[in-house]
């Protein structure tokens, strides 16, 4: 191996390698063990379910810190592009569709929000060769808003104050609107960059 060779490697082996990327493999990690205490507890609402509740909290934290981080030190990678999303749906999506096996959650909103996400996902990559679909402000949104609709569902305090169910329920219907209207938004850019690629 050249030193060329050698300090490239180097150099594509740091950029995995920083501190933003780690908080990702970080969340990653941990969606196995929310998925495990989640149904260790079987809707118990006892130490498991507040531990499901902790290690949610600390993977959505990570999330929101790699963002910061990886923005204020230059340090946005192509591995962070692509395993940050990921990281995301997993964490989302195992809690969904777990909410739905314990009953707690209707499975046709878990199953609307999951075809969505993926869909757009898979959008993104098909349309890839015309450019780049940005995270528009209302998918920020839609992710914030999800997020806590998640949380008050697995928060266990339904059982002292039944209506937390009641307001789980409607900030997760707010979370479902806003989901299927960006990714309406999300088809028509794709649309429009599409002809544009075309038309170039």
């Amino acid at each position: 191996m050249t030193t060329a060779e050698g300090d490239n490697a180097t150099s594509r082996s740091s950029d995995v390698w920083n501190l933003p990327n780690i908080l990702t493999m970080l969340r990653i990690v941990l969606v196995p063990f929310f998925v495990w205490f989640l149904l260790a507890d079987n809707g118990e609402y006892g130490i498991w379910r507040w531990a499901a509740v902790v290690a949610f909290a600390v993977a959505i934290y990570t999330d929101k810190l790699d963002g910061d981080i990886a923005r204020a030190r230059g340090l946005i990678t192509n591995f962070g592009k692509i395993a940050d999303p990921i990281a995301d749906k997993l964490l989302i999506g195992s809690a969904l569709v777990l909410l739905s096996i314990l009953g707690e959650l209707p499975w046709w909103v878990t199953i609307l929000i999951l075809v969505r996400e993926w869909g757009i996902t898979a959008l993104r990559f098909v349309v890839i060769r015309y450019g780049v679909m940005p995270a528009s402000r209302g998918g920020k949104l839609k992710t914030v808003v999800q997020t806590v609709a998640i949380f008050l569902y697995l928060l266990p305090l339904k059982a002292v104050a039944p209506w937390m169910g009641d307001i789980a329920f409607w900030v997760m219907m707010v979370a479902l609107a806003i989901t299927l209207w960006t990714g309406v938004e999300y088809v028509v850019q794709a649309l429009k960059l599409r002809a544009a690629g075309r038309r170039a």
